[in-house]
């Protein structure tokens, strides 16, 4: 169920992780996360559907972007052009025929894939996001800081967001990258059924029904 992929890292090449169902099956769907901490909150969401998938006929395999969960590169060498190219490669690597890019997992996915995009979200909506929570906690330890400012020093030095550290090329593609569109079909939360979005909730969470419409969403448009 854990597979390796080979991806570039800012000191060569690294094995990164992936959550894997592969029986080398016609359809092998590529899923790339939401980033910051909206992965972690809808990443048992993802491999719910994958399961699904898999009992659905489809392959499936859930990378981690480099930098994040076990991946052996640090996060401050992260950037767009970095998550783009690395999800590039693991859709080589693993052969995907589709993808499906998950909020800010838009800015970032093959674009040559057909599939679909669950709840796109622009890079300066998720910086602003960062921004005003850093900005709201430095608020309550009696420290002002302006967005402004803050935007000043993280595109020359980098930023700590949310637990992150954002170097510049981050907090840079971040200001002005929008999610790319080349016909993939757009998924909207509310086609997931009357549960609110696990990526609002404080903190990591599942729903059955949800992981149940995507999947059936997929299954569905691929076998058309």
């Amino acid at each position: 169920m854990i597979a390796r992929w080979p991806c570039s890292g800012a000191g060569g090449p690294v094995d990164e992780l992936a959550v894997a169902f592969d029986r080398k099956r016609r359809f092998r769907l590529l899923v790339v996360p939401p980033l910051f901490e909206e992965m972690n909150r809808t990443r048992r969401l993802l491999v719910e559907t994958l399961r699904r998938l898999d009992a659905g006929g489809i392959d499936g395999f859930l990378p981690d972007l480099p930098g994040c969960n076990e991946s052996p590169q640090r996060f401050e060498d992260q950037s767009l052009y970095a998550w783009r190219a690395a999800m590039a490669q693991a859709a080589r690597h693993f052969a995907a025929t589709h993808v499906l890019a998950v909020r800010g997992g838009a800015l970032v996915f093959p674009v040559i894939l057909p599939g679909w995009v669950l709840e796109p979200v622009k890079g300066a909506t998720i910086l602003r996001q960062l921004l005003r929570a850093r900005m709201l906690a430095a608020r309550e330890a009696g420290v002002d800081e302006d967005m402004a400012t803050l935007l000043e020093v993280g595109r020359t030095e980098g930023l700590d967001l949310a637990g992150y550290r954002c170097g510049p090329a981050l907090i840079a593609g971040l200001e002005s990258a929008r999610a790319e569109d080349e016909g993939q079909i757009e998924i909207r939360q509310s086609d997931l059924g009357g549960g609110g979005a696990l990526w609002l909730r404080a903190e990591p969470g599942e729903d059955a029904a949800q992981a149940d419409a995507l999947a059936r969403r997929i299954i569905e448009s691929i076998a058309a």
